[in-house]
């Protein structure tokens, strides 16, 4: 399994990003896919989360109602849409697949993960 993620940068606050991560050899019928960050000095933290088996999808409360996430079946791509970015949203900001969705809870320590793009607000 592949994970590489894109569309990471500078931005002043206010601005928006559209992070991309591009998934290869991974495919199910139901799945469960999000975004994590961490930012130096922090723990990792869930951004967003989507489980296509419920659906369902989940967003940590300092993102809620400025991120949204969705995924590209046909090219296997998710993103992650970012708007109203604040100083706090900087981090490195890593793809996750393959994570698990139980009892309607997202756990994103379990899975694949890309590199990671850097997203800087300032």
């Amino acid at each position: 399994v592949q994970l590489v993620e894109s569309g990471g940068g500078s931005v002043q606050p206010g601005g928006s990003l559209k992070l991309s991560c591009a998934i290869s050899g991974y495919s199910s019928s139901s799945y469960c896919m999000g975004w994590v960050r961490q930012a130096p000095g922090q723990e990792r933290e869930g951004v967003a989360g989507i489980y296509t088996g419920a659906p369902r999808t989940y967003y940590a409360d300092s993102v809620k109602g400025r991120a949204t996430i969705s995924v590209d079946k046909d090219k296997n791509i998710l993103y992650l849409q970012m708007h109203s970015l604040k100083p706090e949203d900087t981090a490195m900001y890593y793809c996750v697949a393959d994570c698990e969705f139980r009892y309607d809870h997202f756990d994103f320590d379990v899975g694949f993960r890309g590199q990671g793009t850097q997203v800087t607000v300032s």
